[in-house]
């Protein structure tokens, strides 16, 4: 049905290109490209199908990656290399004439901000040229756009309060670890905090607010407000919305190792002189943290990201909760990857699925909610990421 090219060959890379390769119907010609190839190959052999190319770029250039689309000729990319190399990528497939996917928005290198303004941006280029983006496709963002878009069409004339809530109950038996890209893990938690309601944003200090949720099949967990991107599209296709929030769980040995990495300058994002040399202290640390990609053998334990939604439907309110939990045991067994990366990976296969089914294939650049949810939810269930609803439940929230 169409050719794909993977870019990135870490722990969200792997799993996307195992998955695409249990989907040869749809994805009948596979390439996985990143700056070190040797990690392509052990991505192919792992996955045992030979016929999978790989090839060396740098996502920082323009001019190698359009040179790999010219040669290779996809019919989209799957970005999931690092969001700084978002807007370069979407040149290279501008000027190729190739469909883009991500799974996050852009930042820039140089600040920890969140914004999908920069990608927007590309949407008439995008349109001109006759070609797709679809952003933030992974889980969240991503599959909560979708569990959102699913809520709106089935469940509520109106929704009203939005709360994304992702709990990971794992135990990956590591002193301190991030469980995806460290440099862009700890950026995201150490920022101000942000959250949606009547009308405007609202700011609160890193972590500030917090309360005990409870989860499914794990139980109560301390539950941190902080901001994610997927709020900025959400309450923009959805102007009913009041308030929307995201929530994520930390547990306290995570947050007091965070606190010292704070305390003594690691998480800096700006360059210091070490010996006459310019280093970043975050991309110091990230060089001698766990690497993600090496903590599924041992993790054990799930995740449980979804949708808390209250809204009306016939003029009587009415709560909806839709999740998914994934066991890191069984995502390793799959794909050699832990949880974290499997929930990302999984959701971009089926994105780009969906676009060479000419199911979500629309000139410009769009979000996940703004597509028909139907089909997409209908193979997160075939595809490992069963979903589970519950109606008119005490949202906590």
């Amino acid at each position: 049905m169409g050719k794909v090219l993977i870019i990135g060959a870490g722990g969200v890379g792997t799993v996307v290109a195992h998955k695409v390769a249990q989907n040869p119907d749809v994805f009948t010609e596979i390439m996985i490209a990143s700056r070190t190839k040797s990690k392509c190959d052990a991505v192919v052999k792992a996955i045992g199908n030979p016929a999978i190319k790989t090839a060396r770029v740098d996502a920082d250039n323009v001019d190698e990656l359009t040179a790999l689309f010219d040669s290779f000729k996809p019919d989209i990319v799957i970005n999931v290399a690092l969001p700084y190399q978002d807007l370069t990528i979407m040149e290279a497939c501008l000027k190729s004439g190739v469909s883009y996917l991500d799974t996050a928005n852009y930042e820039p290198k140089d600040v920890a901000h969140f914004e999908y303004s920069w990608q927007w941006a590309y949407k008439k280029r995008f349109e001109d040229a006759g070609l797709t983006a679809i952003l933030g496709c992974g889980f969240d963002p991503g599959v909560s756009g979708v569990y959102t878009a699913y809520a709106a069409k089935h469940h509520f004339d109106e929704i009203q309060y939005l709360d994304i809530v992702d709990c990971n109950a794992g135990n990956h038996h590591k002193a301190f670890a991030t469980n995806f890209n460290p440099e862009i893990n700890i950026r995201e938690i150490t920022q101000n905090g942000r959250y949606y309601e009547n009308g405007q944003w609202v700011t609160t200090k890193p972590l500030e607010i917090h309360k005990a949720l409870t989860y499914p099949n794990i139980g109560p967990r301390d539950s941190y407000l902080l901001y994610h991107e997927e709020l900025e599209s959400l309450v923009k296709n959805y102007p009913t919305i009041k308030r929307a929030r995201f929530w994520m769980t930390f547990g306290q040995e995570y947050l007091t190792h965070l606190r010292v990495i704070q305390n003594i300058g690691m998480a800096r994002i700006d360059e210091v002189d070490y010996n006459g040399m310019k280093i970043v202290p975050l991309q110091f640390l990230k060089a001698v943290l766990p690497n993600p990609q090496d903590l599924g053998e041992n993790y054990e334990g799930e995740t449980s990201i979804g949708c808390r939604i209250r809204g009306l439907k016939d003029g009587k309110e009415h709560t909806y909760y839709v999740y998914n939990n994934c066991s890191h045991q069984a995502a390793y067994k799959e794909t050699g990857m832990q949880g974290v990366s499997y929930t990302t990976g999984v959701p971009a296969m089926i994105g780009a699925m969906m676009y060479l089914k000419g199911l979500w294939k629309r000139p410009g650049v769009w979000n996940v909610e703004e597509f028909d949810p139907d089909p997409f939810m209908e193979q997160l269930n075939k595809q490992g990421l069963p979903w589970h609803e519950v109606f008119d439940g005490d949202l906590e929230v």
